[in-house]
């Protein structure tokens, strides 16, 4: 299985870890083109593209300011340990052994506005770039179109490297749709939580956001390769509902 994540807004490369081992990411030139473009923005042009305040602007144009292509473990840190916000607080990555971030590194992407795709041990520098931004770059219009082939090319190479024939997609639709899942080499399965509200099941954001996250965990530590295996994961109250599911779409409720 290989499993799919979005990225976070919040990012901490400051916090020391004891873990050296790290990879770099696949398209970096690719990421010093999106910085160069963004450099040339004032925070007064990043605060509207973004729509971001002028504080956030002006961090986000300070990062960039200082982004640069060397990553190395002394300006830069493992993508899985740096994000943070309810997927990663579901994660836990931080607890994870060495075992279990080595199995990650196999077993788990990242998508993101600035790398395009990011495996767990790549070395990350401080940014903010959702894919969804409008940025016109050379001959594309958006980041979508920027990243599309390169992202679903990458994939495509993991899953054949690390014999994957099964993607659980666990990232949000925003940053799902960057990939051509027509030209993907895999089965994909998307699982969906949802909460009773009123006797009616629906996705509350912030509860999903953190059981992504506590998925990614359960597969990862218990080595899952299996669906039936997945489908007995019961984090926080959530089970598997078969009434509500599908082959392509495997609902958890509570």
């Amino acid at each position: 299985m290989l499993i799919i994540l979005s990225p976070s807004k919040t990012i901490d490369t400051n916090t020391t870890s004891n873990f050296k081992t790290f990879s770099l990411p696949h398209y970096i030139n690719e990421s010093k083109i999106l910085v160069d473009t963004i450099k040339k923005l004032n925070t007064s042009q990043l605060s509207k593209l973004m729509s971001i305040s002028p504080k956030l602007a002006q961090q986000t144009f300070d990062r960039f300011q200082f982004w640069n292509k060397s990553h190395v473990l002394s300006n830069s840190k493992q993508a899985i340990l740096s994000f943070k916000g309810e997927v990663y607080t579901g994660l836990e990555s931080t607890s994870f052994s060495e075992e279990d971030l080595l199995y990650s590194q196999e077993h788990l992407i990242i998508i993101s506005g600035l790398y395009g795709i990011l495996q767990p041990l790549d070395l990350l520098q401080p940014y903010r770039l959702e894919i969804a931004t409008k940025l016109s770059i050379r001959d594309y219009t958006d980041l979508y179109s920027f990243w599309e082939v390169k992202i679903t090319k990458q994939i495509n190479r993991i899953l054949k490297a690390t014999n994957n024939s099964t993607i659980i997609n666990l990232a949000s639709n925003e940053y799902f749709k960057s990939i051509n899942v027509k030209k993907l080499n895999a089965n994909i399965i998307t699982p969906i939580f949802k909460d009773d509200k009123n006797g009616t099941y629906k996705i509350v954001s912030i509860y999903a956001k953190k059981a992504r996250g506590q998925m990614s965990r359960y597969i990862i530590k218990n080595t899952i390769d299996n669906i039936d295996e997945l489908k007995l994961f019961n984090e926080d109250g959530y089970y598997y509902n078969a009434d509500l599911s599908n082959s392509a779409n495997l609902i958890f409720t509570r």
